[in-house]
């Protein structure tokens, strides 16, 4: 059963409801590594349990491919997500206020070291929740899920071509984001 593709597991679970666990054991860490970066520990644990729970009750209507169950987990998890985007987007401000409040900001090294991730955390952060949640959802789902646009574009329900504009749109305004932030912060020094 372990060299089985994840649709045939799907279909088979229709009428043997304990082989579920292998789709579970196969993508359940994924999922969670996907969503506690964008939720936290304690939220991410939930929404992974309530998206195999959401799967395991609707896995008679799957109607993806062979290769798409993986997906279709993800846009379930990034469902789930979007339900919950308004705390997701005060968490993100939260954070940011928090964190600019934690050590001196050197803009001059900073720059030196190219900007380390560390010191741009708060102004990401920011940048992030600004973004509307379908270009959130799709650069999240690219940069930490490491889905293809063709993935995401399944789990998203639009065309790899929206995907590509929503990246390249997410890019661009986290890069304007990040540019004043920047901006503003050496300003202030």
């Amino acid at each position: 059963m372990s060299s089985e593709s994840d649709a045939s597991v799907l279909r088979r679970s229709i009428d043997q409801p304990d082989c579920f666990a292998v789709l579970f054991d196969r993508h359940f860490a994924h999922v969670y590594r996907y969503l506690r970066r964008r939720l936290g520990d304690e939220l991410a644990a939930e929404l992974a349990a309530e998206t195999f729970l959401q799967a395991f009750r609707s896995r008679r209507r799957f109607a993806g491919g062979e290769a798409s169950v993986r997906a279709w987990l993800f846009g379930i998890a990034a469902n789930l997500v979007r339900m919950s985007h308004r705390a997701e987007e005060r968490r993100l401000r939260a954070y940011a206020r928090v964190a600019s409040g934690l050590g001196a900001y050197e803009p001059a090294i900073a720059v030196e070291d190219r900007l380390d991730a560390e010191a741009l955390g708060p102004a990401l952060a920011l940048a992030l929740a600004d973004l509307s949640p379908a270009l959130r959802e799709a650069l999240v789902l690219h940069a930490w899920a490491e889905l293809s646009h063709e993935e995401i574009a399944e789990a998203l329900g639009c065309s790899s071509a929206a995907v590509r504009t929503r990246l390249s749109r997410a890019r661009s305004r986290l890069a304007g984001g990040l540019g004043a932030s920047i901006t503003t912060e050496m300003e202030e020094r």
